[in-house]
This record gives C-alpha cells, structure tokens and sequence, in this order.
C-alpha cells in the first residue's frame, strides 16, 4: 500500500496513531486499542521504501536528520485529509515511524470532554499556566482548545513555539503566529528570547525541555505575559517538584519564590481506556491561590494534595476525584480508575465504598 492511501485509510478509520514498524504488519491507534490492519509483515526493505515515500509526501523533506541522528520530528498535511506529525527512527538498524493523526479542524472543547474551568485559561492575561501529562495524553490538543478560545475572544498577539507545529490557527481576532523549531527557529531558549521583542501578548511553549526554557519562561511570565507550555509530569505537586529539580540547589529557594509569584495554574491530564474501546480525559486542577502560593515558597509541596482536595469551590479538582467521577458516570473500569490513580489503595477503598 502506498503511504499516501495508508494516511487517508487511517484518517477514515478515525485512527490516532500509525505504527510503521518492521517485523510487523503497519498499524493504527484507535481509541485505546492498536490493530494491526492485515496479517503481512513489512521488513526492513519495504519500510525503508515507505519511509522514503513518507518524506516526499512531506514536501520532499531532507532525510539527513535521520541519517545523523538517529530520528526525526516533523509535521505536514495531505490537502483535503488531514495534518500528520511524524517521528521517523532508527530501531535495531532499521527505520521505523509512528505518526499522529491531527485534523484540520481545531478540536471542540465539548466533545473533548474539557471542563470549561481549563477553557476559562484564556481569560487570564500574565503569569504562567502548564498542562501536564504524559506522552499522548492529549496536552497539545488541550492546549490548541486554550489558544482557539483566546483567539476567538480576545484582541491580543500570540506567539507558538512548537516542535512540530501541529494545529494550524488562522488569525481571528487575535493575530496567531506560529513558530516551528528547526524550521523558523533554532531552539525554544532562542525563539522564546526573540518573542519578547515581538510585542506579545501570550506566549505557548510546545514543551520546557531544561532548565533554561523553563527559567527564560519564568523570566516572560514575571515581565507581563502568559506563558502557557507543558511538561511531562502526572500532577500538580509533581509538577512543581519537578520544575524546581531542574535547578541547582543554591538557586531552589530563589525558584520556589519565582514560581509561587508568577505560576497561575497547572493543570495535569490523563487519558482513560473507556468501557467501549474508546478513551476519555481524567483531569487534576490546581489554581494557585494564597494557600498554595505560600506552599510553593515554603517548600511544603507535600500539602498541596490537600489544598486541592477541599478546593472545588475555586474550579479545582484532583486526579483521583476525577477518576471516581468516571467511574459514577460508567464510563470506565473499576480496574482502570485503580491503575490511574494517584493513590491505589485510597482508590480501591473509595471505589467499594460507591
């Protein structure tokens, strides 16, 4: 199969994912179940062939970045099908793809399943907000919901330093400029440093990859911005653990003062197999108020679980009490609210007690 008629099949399928991997057959992502779509294997001459073909679908991209380093990110699109971002690598001397499956159209908060107190971000016009999780749990969608809504709604310029860039936002009311690592800029510290100078209102960071993204962020958020990025933790308090791990230790107390300042919200999402293949979002957050500000800066992170908790009147939730949500609704399984848990044993006894 051509790798042009591959991509629009998925596309088709409602597929998330592609897997090119040789040794098996090609395969998609659907809800939370990867199916092999046939019963041939593609070995390592087929699949060289196909990741070839993948590169001159994507505007005849140099695969010298492969070559050199081993692996390869970037993003294109298929006129009247659908956007891809693609990572090519190399596996046991082979290549091999998986590829993300990122529709034209900008996803609908509603039939995400999106609270509307993670939309309501938008309103806000300084400070720092992070959505967290892990790998393929749908920050990037989230976040592209965060800028659509601002983009709708408000008279501002927002700049996106993305790598790669996967939702397109054409200008609305907001003037929407997008960024591709490697491509537009050198890197998130370079791009970031030059946004300040490009009159900006809000700033999204596709990810605070070390500690002089995270600190040069922390720099745009104290100057007036908001500075909206992600990170790849499961939490609010591991957030801010993680954060303020990345900086050496004479320097912890001054961050832990410089995030309590200017952090606004974190808010943390898993994606939940649901009882009928498909998967739903379970969501913890946290609203950084008086209470938790003065945590942060006093190094009693370990409390903030609590404050979140007995919270909900301020718009916060944790992660457990979303996932119990889930469970009421029947929506998932008793035995994936327990795997997605924060606190296993607290979920199983929560669990018996509903």
């Amino acid at each position: 199969m051509k790798v042009e008629e591959l991509l629009t099949a998925a596309v088709e399928r409602q597929a998330a994912d592609i897997f090119l991997i040789p040794g098996m057959p090609f395969s998609y992502k659907i809800g939370s179940q990867i199916l092999y779509q046939g019963d041939d294997k593609i070995f390592p001459e087929e699949m060289d062939r196909m990741i070839t073909e993948l590169y001159h679908v994507a505007s005849d991209r140099s695969m010298e970045k492969v070559r050199v380093h081993g692996d390869d990110d970037f993003s294109f699109a298929l006129p009247g099908v659908a956007r891809f971002r693609a990572n090519v690598f190399r596996q046991r001397g082979s290549l091999a793809a998986v590829i993300r499956v990122v529709n034209f159209e900008l996803p609908d908060p509603e039939q995400l399943h999106l609270p509307r107190t993670i939309i309501d971000v938008a309103k806000m016009t300084r400070g720092m907000v992070l959505v967290t999780g892990p790998a393929g749990s749908g920050k990037s969608t989230t976040l592209a919901c965060i800028i659509d809504e601002i983009n709708r709604t408000r008279n501002a310029h927002v700049i996106t330093l993305e790598d790669p860039i996967e939702f397109l936002h054409r200008h609305n009311r907001s003037v929407v400029t997008q960024r591709e690592i490697g491509t537009d800029t050198e890197s998130y510290v370079s791009g970031l440093r030059a946004s300040l100078r490009q009159a900006p209102d809000v700033i999204l960071l596709g990810e605070m990859r070390d500690f002089e993204t995270i600190k040069t962020a922390m720099t745009a958020a104290e100057t007036g911005h908001l500075v909206i990025s992600t990170l790849h933790t499961v939490g609010a308090a591991n957030t801010i653990d993680r954060i303020i791990d990345n900086f050496p230790p004479n320097q912890q107390q001054q961050i832990r003062v410089q995030l309590s300042m200017v952090m606004e919200a974190v808010i943390s999402q898993q994606l939940i197999p649901t009882k009928d293949g498909g998967v739903v979002p379970a969501f913890e957050i946290m609203f950084f108020n008086n209470a938790i500000r003065n945590m942060v800066r006093e190094s009693k992170i370990h409390q903030i679980d609590s404050v979140i908790a007995t919270s909900q009147e301020e718009g916060m939730i944790s992660m457990d009490t979303s996932l119990l949500k889930l469970y009421r609704q029947g929506m998932i399984t008793r035995e994936n609210a327990i795997i997605y848990s924060s606190n296993s044993e607290l979920m199983a006894k929560k669990l018996d007690r509903v």
